[in-house]
């Protein structure tokens, strides 16, 4: 083929490629860019040609087309080759694109075939024309980027230059070594000693620009041999998936390692991809330090966007570091002092931000047995000190209602710090242990699965009796495990024995439901953290009376399946009434007295629970009685209306916070906290204790092989030899 070929692409779209590439046009219509950018035809086309494809052009980005920087095609079975010689260059603009629906003509004019002077030559005489259907200026090409440098290339500044050079090693998988780099030269070299590649930009007068000026780019080292990266440092990893974390937040260390391998074939570090990660985050969500020093700005808005809400964060008054962070809502507070069930649960999560510290947590139940959260706090660490604090500020938001609410009911892990808060803040409550921290210490201490169900067991009797028996059963397996439980007062865990009103519930099971979106928070800033909370329960509070509002029965759901199951039982029992408010009711279980007045059963079922047992139901029934009307309150759909009534407001961005707070400004901004300078383990430290098979066994004595003294062992030993 001639020299004088023409490739035309629509009107004036010029197509260039690199010097080191080619272009490959099979007679399928298909069009593969390989490695050196030369458009070849085959020697057997000796007729007229017209080539239209009317199909859809395809990119091919994958590996293969990112490790060649082009473009492929599959060629179709049985289809003679178009081969262009390597004369004909083919050009493409940069800002130009080929439209997915654009018809691709060669047209013949004077196509003939020519003596043949060399093998690399063809006499063709022809145009190539690419007939647009449609305008190809609306997308550009999205091709893997350059990565020639070449003498003269210009860059805006040093960094520009650096990063450019560095993306550039990364892609043809060699490393560099700086030889020079300040503001105003840089050179590097190929690590490998033996290569002879080499590079010097420096700066142009009176500018920022670095323009490239000399460089040597052959490569006798054959490139990198290890998995890893030199230049692919903690910055280049977030610039890498930058948009990837925007996209998905929740995108963790060990898929951005994936990824990378995936795309740049290079292996790293997962505490790189972790530095990486929290690089962008910090940029996308704010630093952790800043998470502090908003605090106040942020209970302000609390305050403003959501009246009546209770927002206060304090420091250390020495050098005013973070010390502790109260918050409940408004609509929490409503919900819970006008229709929750008056039982609370207390329960801790340990954060896992860059400054650690502890989540306190109090949550109600609504008449449903949902999780109800009443009020977050934020310390430091977890100690006797803070939960103290934490309850009081818990007594000072139930205070102005105390009149009209009953005793509470608190279930916690009952450690030393819990106690003590709950006897000073709250005497008059009750204060049972959550039995999932109680089962969860059997089950240390003993590891049987039997025992561990037989203790649930033995905490669900309601009667003394039951109860009694299953400890019997328990020390008949262990009396080991019999002699722990009967160590510990029943009236604290057993339902049998236990003074309050549980309503059921044996456990807070605070941090089990709502480990799921609270374990993904922790580890963001405070303020993130707290809003993600915020945003959760403002969705729960709208969904939860949304969907009440379709309930057309008396009862909340759960209430109405357990008071039709108690109607369909009681049935077959057959009830004496010994005046207008007891009855006998006989079942085939035994014989129950009934006093409708005063709201009881023998069983204990109705007292416990708040909703009439199967025997309860049989003796209202036998007397006409509404059983719907001896529920508790807390069980009808009006009050779980109630419950959620109270809207959790949103709260605008940071950035609007100083112009929205009016006269707050100057006291809020003389409040600065640092972040805290305690880093301890999360959690109360460790006791050690003494388990139960090893109480009075002597303690054997160990010997030193170093020092020849006992009490230790050689690893150990500190004595001077």
């Amino acid at each position: 083929m001639s020299n004088h070929n023409n490739v035309l692409l629509g009107q004036n779209n010029a197509i260039p490629l690199n010097r080191i590439q080619h272009v490959v046009l099979n007679r399928n219509h298909n069009m593969v860019i390989a490695q050196n950018h030369v458009l070849e035809i085959g020697q057997t086309h000796e007729q007229e040609t017209e080539l239209v494809q009317t199909h859809d052009q395809q990119v091919d980005n994958g590996d293969e087309f990112e490790q060649q920087n082009g473009l492929s095609i599959e060629e179709k079975p049985d289809q003679e080759e178009l081969d262009i010689s390597d004369q004909d260059e083919l050009a493409i603009s940069e800002t130009q694109e080929l439209d997915e629906n654009m018809e691709l003509a060669i047209h013949h004019e004077d196509m003939t075939m020519d003596s043949m002077h060399d093998d690399d030559e063809m006499g063709l005489h022809h145009a190539l024309v690419l007939t647009p259907s449609h305008v190809i200026q609306q997308r550009t090409l999205a091709l893997t980027p350059n990565f020639e440098i070449h003498v003269g290339q210009e860059f805006p500044d040093v960094r520009a230059c650096r990063r450019a050079l560095r993306d550039t090693a990364i892609a043809l998988h060699f490393e560099m070594q700086t030889i020079k780099s300040d503001k105003t030269r840089f050179t590097a070299k190929c690590a490998n000693e033996s290569c002879p590649w080499r590079i010097h930009a420096a700066k142009l007068p009176g500018v920022p620009t670095f323009t490239i000026r000399t460089i040597n780019d052959s490569h006798t080292c054959g490139g990198i041999g290890h998995l890893g990266h030199q230049q692919a440092s903690v910055q280049w990893v977030a610039n890498s998936v930058e948009q990837r974390l925007r996209e998905n937040p929740n995108c963790k260390p060990k898929e951005i390692l994936e990824e990378i391998h995936r795309v740049h074939g290079i292996t790293l570090s997962y505490k790189q991809a972790w530095r990486g990660k929290e690089r962008i985050m910090s940029a996308m969500r704010g630093s952790f330090e800043e998470g502090y020093r908003l605090l106040p700005q942020y209970c302000e808005q609390i305050k403003r966007t959501n009246p009546g809400s209770i927002a206060s964060v304090y420091g250390n008054p020495a050098d005013n570091c973070f010390k502790r962070l109260f918050i409940s809502f408004q609509a929490s507070m409503y919900g819970f002092l006008n229709a929750c069930r008056p039982l609370l649960g207390l329960d801790r999560t340990f954060l896992k931000s860059k400054y650690l510290g502890t989540l306190l947590l109090a949550t109600g139940f609504d008449g449903d047995g949902a999780l109800f959260p009443l009020a977050f706090g934020v310390v430091d660490e977890e100690s006797d000190e803070n939960w103290m604090w934490f309850l009081s500020e818990l007594h000072n938001l139930l205070e102005v209602n105390t009149e009209n609410m009953p005793r509470l009911t608190i279930l916690s892990d009952r450690a030393k710090g819990i106690v003590n808060g709950v006897e000073a803040n709250f005497p008059t409550a009750f204060h049972g242990f959550c039995m999932r921290h109680l089962s969860e210490s059997f089950r240390k201490e003993f590891n049987n699965t039997m025992l561990v169900n037989l203790l649930w067991e033995a905490a669900h009797a309601l009667t003394v009796i039951e109860f009694d028996n299953k400890i019997l059963e328990i020390e008949e397996v262990s009396q080991d495990a019999a002699y722990w439980i009967r160590r510990l007062p029943a009236r604290l865990w057993a339902t049998a024995y236990f003074e309050g009103t549980r309503f059921g519930h044996l456990t807070a099971n605070i941090v089990e439901s709502q480990n799921s979106w609270i374990l993904e928070d922790s580890g963001l800033p405070i303020i993130q953290m707290m809003e993600c909370i915020r945003r959760q329960l403002m969705t729960w509070f709208n969904e939860r009376r949304e969907t009440s509002m379709q309930w057309t029965s008396i009862l909340v759901p759960t209430a109405e399946r357990r008071v039709a199951e108690a109607l369909e039982r009681a049935r077959t029992y057959q009830v004496l009434r010994a005046n207008e408010a007891e009855f006998e009711v006989i079942s085939h279980e035994g014989t129950n007295i009934v006093d409708i007045k005063n709201r009881c059963c023998l069983c204990r079922g109705w007292q416990l629970y708040g909703l009439p047992c199967a025997h309860a139901v049989a003796a209202l029934l036998s007397c006409r009685q509404n059983v719907h009307r001896f529920t508790e309150s807390c069980f009808t759909v009006a009050t779980y209306r109630k419950t959620y009534s109270q809207t959790i407001h949103p709260i605008p961005d940071k950035t609007l916070w100083t112009e929205l707070s009016e006269g707050d400004v100057d006291k809020v901004s003389e409040m600065v906290i640092h972040p805290p300078k305690s880093l301890r383990p999360p959690g109360r430290p460790r006791k050690k204790r003494v388990r139960a098979e090893d109480r009075g066994r002597t303690k054997r004595v160990v010997h030193c092989s170093r020092c020849n003294q006992t009490g230790h062992f050689r690893t150990t030993c500190a004595a001077p030899i």
